[in-house]
């Protein structure tokens, strides 16, 4: 099934090149899946469909595109173990992760679909002809869709933050088409699941134009998609250098649009004294578990661990040698990105006043990498600014306090964050509530007494935070409320209910 092609108005087209395979992490080699380059003609092909389509699917109902999500939904399913089998193939991932993945993908496109068959948010106020001195006029306040929608794949999310994840499903709900530039790390899964969006097109008879997938290696390409005058935002996940380079080039436009990245974070964990001293073996092994989960590649990995300086954290530091040592060397998603992480870790072993506490087992080759656990003081951390920047993979690096005021002091220094999260005991509520009062202040999560990877899908998840966890930290890429990204509000005055009655007939 895969041909390696873009789909653009409702064709597959385009010719694979030999040297723009598919690869394999696991095996450290290249997959039989070669991949076509878009260009200039395929840019002007899917911005004039994507501009044409968002005229109609605009208008289309509530219940059209309920029904459009759900279909998406059931063929991505029925893809079966042809998705999975090719999933695991260009990522590592095991089954069960991709399994889960792949649930969570479907669930939040019948998320949307739910949120669209409730009955649709307004703010409606009758008029006052006889109010004195000015007569009030009828008002009602909806939302419109803003138009064509970028989205761009997450390297770590190959099915959930992908072509059919929660920007593709939170924009086609909102009613603006979408055009997918597929992740270069996993194009034959970004294929297949286009192929499910294709067939759901067909089947709801929506615009053809509506969705495109292209392939493209190139960061040129990338760039004039986004600064083309027909996109009206642009959703984003991965690295701050490549978004931030992203929205300069979106303020040059002459028409500035919206930019949604989610571009980095350390999920900090704060644990108190008399919690550890309690617990210490739990949380060592749910520390440990979660930053190794997916080999460190989840943006909310807890990258960063305060604690207090006692008999307590040297209980800790010993268990969580034990579990690293024990631990196997695993692939990372690309070879990039296992590079990236072992020359992070070089230096922040050579970083004066960090030790390296423990390290897994295994060889460090191709896309395999080790895990890492790393201690330094509060003082160090404070004077090396580079203990504060996000390593992406399965690392981890406590931070010893003398107090907690001074652990209070630390969080201060911290950038945004996608998740905080707080570990205390019960007589330790005094310390509680400033803390949490710390910790809302940086991140778009703040949990108490679980591990931050993990995000639950629903009306009420927040899944982004002060920059650089998010560019705007007023809105979430997970749950129900990701679709107000790409919508605008539109205030009618005086407009007669019968034009209302008819847009949700159509």
């Amino acid at each position: 099934m895969i041909t390696g092609q873009h789909y653009i108005g409702g064709r597959w087209q385009g010719q694979p090149q030999a040297d723009a395979c598919s690869f394999n992490p696991a095996l450290n080699q290249s997959l039989r899946w070669a991949f076509a380059e878009a260009g200039s003609m395929e840019l002007q092909q899917v911005t004039e469909l994507a501009e044409s389509a968002a005229l109609t699917y605009r208008l289309t109902s509530r219940e059209q595109r309920a029904a459009f999500l759900e279909h998406i939904a059931d063929n991505i399913e029925a893809l079966g173990e042809l998705l999975i089998e090719t999933v695991m193939a260009e990522t590592a991932l095991p089954k069960a992760r991709v399994e889960g993945e792949r649930g969570r993908t479907c669930n939040q496109l019948r998320l949307f679909a739910s949120l669209l068959r409730s009955p649709q948010e307004e703010v409606h106020e009758q008029a006052q002809p006889d109010r004195q001195p000015l007569p009030k006029p009828e008002l009602r306040l909806r939302t419109v869709a803003l138009g064509p929608v970028v989205v761009f794949g997450a390297s770590n999310f190959p099915l959930a933050f992908s072509v059919a994840g929660g920007d593709t499903a939170s924009a086609l709900a909102a009613g603006c088409p979408v055009i997918v530039k597929a992740h270069n790390a996993h194009p034959a899964t970004s294929e297949l699941v286009a192929r499910a969006i294709a067939n759901a097109i067909e089947q709801c008879q929506m615009p053809i134009g509506v969705f495109a997938l292209v392939h493209a290696r190139t960061h040129a390409f990338s760039e004039q998609l986004i600064q083309h005058p027909a996109i009206k935002a642009v959703a984003f996940t991965g690295s701050e250098q490549v978004g931030m380079h992203f929205q300069r080039l979106i303020w040059q436009r002459k028409e500035p649009i919206p930019f949604y990245g989610e571009l980095g974070s350390q999920n900090p964990v704060c644990v108190l004294p008399a919690y550890l001293q309690q617990h210490s073996e739990v949380f060592a092994e749910q520390l440990f578990n979660s930053v190794v989960m997916g080999q460190g590649q989840f943006c909310t990995r807890p990258g960063l661990v305060f604690l207090l300086r006692d008999a307590g954290s040297d209980a800790l530091k010993a268990q969580l040698q034990a579990l690293c040592r024990q631990h196997i060397a695993w692939a990372m998603l690309t070879p990039k990105i296992a590079t990236s992480y072992r020359q992070q870790a070089a230096t922040l072993q050579q970083t004066a006043g960090v030790s390296l506490l423990a390290e897994g087992q295994g060889e460090e080759e191709g896309c395999f990498t080790r895990a890492r656990i790393f201690c330094t003081s509060a003082r160090t951390f404070v004077e090396q600014p580079l203990l504060r920047e996000e390593v992406f993979g399965p690392a981890t690096l406590l931070i010893e306090c003398s107090d907690v005021t001074e652990l209070e002091m630390l969080l201060t220094t911290l950038a945004g964050q996608l998740t905080a999260t707080l570990y205390a005991s019960g007589s330790e509520q005094a310390s509680v509530r400033t803390l949490l009062q710390a910790l809302e202040q940086k991140a778009g999560r703040v949990i108490v007494g679980q591990m931050p990877t993990g995000v639950e899908v629903c009306a009420s998840m927040n899944h982004g935070g002060p920059f650089p966890a998010a560019s705007d930290s007023r809105y979430t890429a997970v749950g129900s409320r990701a679709i107000q990204r790409f919508v605008r509000p539109v205030c009618y005055q005086n407009v007669p209910a019968w034009y209302f009655d008819q847009q949700a007939s159509q």
